[in-house]
């Protein structure tokens, strides 16, 4: 019989100081998307009280906590040590990714050299994480889609869609961008592949960040772009939309001035 295929296996390292413990569903339903957490851990000071929500979560989703008291002010033992970590499990070779769980911009240089590698890395942090992390990621996912996600089932309805970070409009040019690098010889594109190039053209784009479930939904809703929908459950193709009408000329200032004088 065929050997089973096996999810990728993933390395969840949680920095405790620079994550909120509300996303933690949130976060996990996340990650099984990309593949098997099969080391979860956590770094922080789980004496303070600013860590006891995660302390209060750690038994629910099987996270082994790394302890980190803070003999030093203004000294994180806690990311020397997820640092640390994740060099001895990334030369281990039993990985096909990692989650770096954190806001902090610190942690960018180990997201370059685990990629380096070879190995993916996916990011999850706030919207405040400075670009160079965000972009040194495989894929960067904001943890307010997280939360929201969380507290949202899949069968609400429109009343209760979470607020966009930001417009649909704002995904127009991004958009545009990825068609326009695409062959194609009238237009179309499917709209996987316009997904595909999304995420490795912006680490850090997500349908959610617009208020949107799905792709589709967020091409859909800023109206720039035809729609072909494929019968038998093909995949859905769009293309930029064509300029109505030409728009009339500008009057320069000489005329405008003429229009002026003859004026009553």
């Amino acid at each position: 019989m065929p050997s089973e295929v096996r999810s990728p296996r993933l390395a969840v390292l949680i920095d405790a100081d620079n994550a909120s413990a509300k996303i933690v569903d949130g976060l996990f339903e996340e990650i099984a998307k990309i593949g098997e957490a099969s080391v979860r851990r956590i770094y922080g000071d789980f004496s303070s009280p600013r860590s006891k929500p995660w302390a209060d979560t750690l038994a629910r989703y099987a996270i082994v906590p790394q302890q980190q008291f803070a003999y030093t002010t203004g000294k994180n033992a806690s990311d020397i040590t997820l640092v640390i970590d994740a060099m001895d499990l990334l030369h281990s070779g039993r990985f096909d990714g990692f989650c770096l769980v954190s806001s902090d911009s610190d942690f960018t240089r180990l997201a370059a050299r685990i990629r380096e590698q070879g190995i993916d890395v996916f990011g999850f942090g706030e919207q405040k994480t400075p670009e160079s992390f965000r972009q040194a990621c495989r894929r960067f996912v904001y943890t307010e889609n997280l939360r929201s996600g969380a507290a949202t089932s899949k069968d609400a309805d429109a009343a209760s869609t979470p607020k966009s970070l930001l417009p649909n409009s704002a995904a127009t040019p991004i958009i545009k961008k990825v068609i326009t690098q695409m062959e194609s010889e009238d237009g179309w594109v499917a709209l996987g592949e316009v997904g595909k190039q999304l995420s490795n053209l912006v680490s850090d784009f997500d349908p959610r960040t617009y208020g949107c479930r799905k792709l589709s939904d967020l091409v859909r809703k800023t109206g720039a772009f035809e729609i072909e929908e494929q019968p038998k459950g093909g995949s859905m193709r769009i293309r930029v939309k064509a300029a109505t009408g030409s728009q009339p000329r500008s009057k320069t200032p000489r005329a405008s001035q003429r229009e002026a004088a003859v004026k009553p």
